[in-house]
Parts: C-alpha cells; structure tokens; sequence
C-alpha cells in the first residue's frame, strides 16, 4: 500500500468527514502547526530580527514580486535620533529595502511628510544615511503640494477626502515600518496613526474626530506588510519625546496592519500601564469595520529569539 504525507491525510480526511469530522481525529495542536502565521515577534538584533520575522509570514517574496514598485513608510517625521524612539530604526529601513531589492523590485521608496524641517529629519533620524548606501535619493521627506493627488475616501465616516504622495497611489506595495510610541492624542502612535504621514493634511484629521479618521484613512491605505519597531519604544511624552523609552529589542511583523497595532498595544506599557486593544478607539473601529483583526486571541501569533 503506498503511504501518504500528513498534510495529504489530513487533505483527504477532510475531504471524507468534512471539517468538524477531521478535527475529531485529530489534536487542536496538530491543526495548529497548519495555520500560517498571523503574527510573527522576534527577539533579538534588528537586522536578523526584521528578515526572521518576515520569514516568518511566507518570505518577502510573499509581498514583492519581479518589478514591483515598493513604498516603505517608516516614522522619520522627527528631528532626532533613534536613542529618543521618535524615528523608526534606520537598521529596519534598511533591512526592509535591501529585501525588497533581493526580491526583484523594481523600484524602493521611503517617504514620509515630516513634522519638523525635512533635512534635519531625514538627516538626524539616520535613515536617509541608511538608505543612500543602498541607493541615492530613495528615502525623501515629501512636502511639496504638487507631489501630492487628492483621493476620495469612498466609505470615509469622517475623513471623506485627502490628498496623498502620488508615488504611494501609484505602488504595488505599500509597507508599514513605523516604530512602537505613544501618543498624547490617539494613544499610541503604529502603523494605522502612521498613515497620516502619507497625506499632506493631516491637521484636518484632528479637527475632525482622530480615531474616526484614522480607521478612515486606513481604509484607503492599508498596507500589504506591516513591521512594527519595538526595538525601542516611546512609551511616554510621544510622538516627540524625550520621554520614557523602553527597549525591548522586538519586532513585530504581519500582513495585517491592525492586528500587529493591536499585539503591540497589549505587548508593551504605556504611560505606566498597559492597555487592551479595544481601548485603542482606532483600533476598535478598524476591526468593527473588518480592515484587520484586533482579536489576537483568535490568531495565531509566532515568537522566536534570533
């Protein structure tokens, strides 16, 4: 009789039984080894960290194909240094884009629309260094009107409309690297509040309600790969600090943008404490309108030290 593989029996046994009948033969444990990874945390230096956690979720490859045009959003709004946890880690700008070229791309961009004067940030946070040694000019701090198009946000509840990098609308893959910090008005500061750095006017938003907008304009970015800096985080007096940072020498990686803001909202402490993810309003409407997942509990979440 010739023998067949697990994943083959367990195929055909459901095929026989159906779902519900196979998982009778079979331990919770061994369905979960088939389960990819919802979310991926390592432990340890950031480069190997970054490439073990993207391996994680199915290799770049996953997420950048032959000739794609890539946009990496990183927190470069700042005119500081990674010490203060203001800035995305310039190891992880890095690391991500020299990925994103082993994989085929054919094109790497990182943009964001500082809130500080442009050179500094691009200068102080480290990244524009990071990123000139794989290839001139391809980190840029965008301010100028005219590299901005305006998008309507079709089910925007708040934020109806907005005006976005032209180089992001015109991506294959939009990649989140924001770093892990609080903030005074959203509470916390990932890769869903991270978005407003890909918009021109994004004073609007806090005139309007923050959170509302935010799920809003997740809506219309939403990122195919999300990497969230906690190799340090601004747990107080974010987004700007100097306030108290934590280094917990982590990254967190998913393909879904609100469940890896929702793993980092309940990872780490912030202003002393720590929150659930549904206390995070942005969060909790981001999953209320199904653009991610806020119930980590349900997903399948894969830790490792490299």
């Amino acid at each position: 009789m010739k023998k067949i593989g697990r994943r083959m029996f367990l195929i055909q046994a459901q095929r026989m039984f159906g779902l519900a009948g196979a998982s009778l033969l079979f331990p919770p444990a061994l369905w979960a080894q088939q389960k990819n990874t919802d979310i991926a945390v390592v432990k340890g230096d950031i480069e190997p960290a970054v490439k073990k956690a993207v391996k994680m979720l199915g290799g770049i490859d996953r997420f950048v194909k032959n000739g794609s045009r890539v946009v990496i959003k990183p927190n470069m709004s700042f005119d500081s240094g990674p010490e203060r946890a203001s800035n995305t880690h310039p190891a992880v700008v890095k690391t991500l884009a020299e990925m994103c070229r082993k994989a085929g791309a054919g094109r790497v961009l990182v943009l964001d629309n500082p809130l500080r004067p442009a050179e500094q940030c691009i200068e102080n946070s480290g990244i524009g260094a990071a990123c000139s040694s794989l290839e001139k000019g391809m980190a840029q701090t965008v301010t100028d009107s005219s590299r901005f198009s305006e998008v309507e946000i079709s089910n925007g509840k708040s934020l109806k409309k907005t005006e976005v990098i032209k180089e992001v609308l015109n991506a294959d893959v939009l990649i989140a690297a924001p770093v892990a910090k609080s903030h005074s008005g959203a509470g916390v500061s990932l890769s869903m509040k991270g978005m407003m750095g890909l918009i021109y006017n994004r004073r609007v938003m806090h005139r309007l309600d923050l959170h509302e907008s935010i799920a809003d304009l997740a809506s219309l970015l939403t990122p195919q790969l999300t990497v969230i800096d906690a190799s340090r985080v601004l747990s107080t007096a974010g987004p700007g600090g100097p306030g108290k940072v934590l280094t917990p020498e982590t990254i967190i990686a998913s393909a879904d943008m609100v469940a890896a803001d929702a793993y980092a909202v309940s990872a780490f402490e912030w202003y002393g404490g720590r929150y659930n993810p549904d206390q995070i309003k942005h969060i909790r409407l981001a999953h209320q309108r199904k653009l991610g997942r806020m119930d980590i509990g349900n997903l399948k979440i894969d830790k490792t030290t490299v």
